[in-house]
């Protein structure tokens, strides 16, 4: 049941098939805070239907037949900036979609999803979505001015490690487009579905200047590499025997609601690592990050927060900077100008 006094959220729903329509409205109805207010079947249907129902927040299907969810989307967000929710089966044109300005996706239910996990997921999802800043569609992804390589001004062993969740997708693509290819090693935590984040890892892959791909347990932590969290397995930073740092990818609990967790990973690097760290919290609703981004910052590390206004949804960089775990907070686009005149600035690691 909504609170009392709140207006529940109007939701539309979009998709060309009747089966899923039946399953998202059921499923959205259920949930007290929100209102389907009606559904459309495809592009032209839902730019009428937003005209006649002014919703608060729309799910939309990636695949429909005609004018596709990502041409959708184009062509509806700079006239009418309402916050999107993509549903979507393993597709990589959910990130094209992403980045023209959906808030979110849910995966599709399938073998590896059930119907519950996608209605409740979804829901919550729709909730966020609410609240969020929505960003109008942007330009071609291309490398940002190429950086110049750290070289020997960073010796010694370096890690960072980043997190984020709603609008991560691209705000994490605009900090690592800026960085240059011989950056520390990176591990970063991105709330996805499963089967997404291998997917993700290669986008940021081509378009980034660093080796970026989906961390295996085990893998070594080095300089030049990213290593993206795979979904619903726990990433930590471990010490190895020789000295080094490796990531442990394991199906462990839950840590603040999360799997993988932006604590989970800071709380092991203040817990583990040795070197100089760096944190880097980013847009996302909730409180994962905070208390591990803390930890790190009292071990010593430096740790930057993207700022409100640059936000998705300021929500994690909030919770992480009222507890002061935050050293500096920096736009998205700042974000690495300020980790790189660091780490430039304290050469050296143990």
């Amino acid at each position: 049941m909504a609170e009392f006094g709140r207006k529940k959220i109007r939701v539309l729903v979009v998709d060309d098939s009747m089966l899923a329509r039946k399953v998202i409205m059921d499923g959205l109805s259920a949930h007290g805070g929100l209102e389907v207010v009606g559904y459309a079947i495809n592009a032209v249907d839902a730019r009428n239907k937003i005209k006649q129902l002014r919703p608060d927040v729309m799910t939309l299907d990636v695949q429909m037949p005609g004018m596709t969810g990502l041409d959708f989307l184009k062509s509806l967000l700079p006239q009418n900036p309402l916050p999107v929710v993509l549903v979507s089966s393993l597709n990589l044109g959910v990130f094209d979609a992403l980045h023209a300005g959906a808030v979110d996706f849910v995966r599709k239910p399938d073998r590896d999803v059930s119907t519950e996990v996608f209605v409740r997921t979804l829901a919550a999802k729709v909730v966020e979505a609410s609240r969020a800043k929505v960003q109008a569609p942007a330009a071609a992804v291309t490398p940002a001015a190429p950086a110049a390589a750290l070289g020997a001004s960073v010796s010694g062993r370096v890690i960072i490690g980043l997190g984020a969740s709603t609008g991560g997708t691209e705000a994490t693509l605009e900090v690592m487009k800026r960085l240059p290819e011989d950056i520390p090693g990176m591990v970063i935590v991105q709330h996805m579905p499963t089967g997404f984040t291998k997917m993700y890892a290669e986008r940021l892959n081509k378009l980034c200047r660093m080796e970026v791909r989906e961390a295996k347990d085990g893998d070594e932590v080095k300089r030049g590499l990213a290593l993206v969290a795979p979904a619903d397995l726990q990433c930590r930073v471990l010490r190895s025997a020789l000295g080094g740092y490796r990531v442990s990818c394991k199906p462990d609990e839950r840590v603040s609601g999360h799997r993988p967790s932006v604590d989970a990973l800071f709380l092991s690097m203040a817990q583990n690592v040795r070197c100089q760290m760096y944190g880097i919290i980013m847009t996302g609703m909730g409180r994962d990050g905070a208390a591990g981004l803390l930890a790190m910052r009292k071990k010593g590390a430096y740790t930057i927060g993207q700022d409100e206004e640059s936000c998705v949804v300021y929500g994690m960089p909030r919770a992480a900077y009222e507890v002061g775990a935050v050293t500096v907070q920096a736009s998205c686009k700042d974000i690495s100008t300020a980790l790189l005149r660091h780490l430039r600035s304290r050469p050296g690691g143990r």
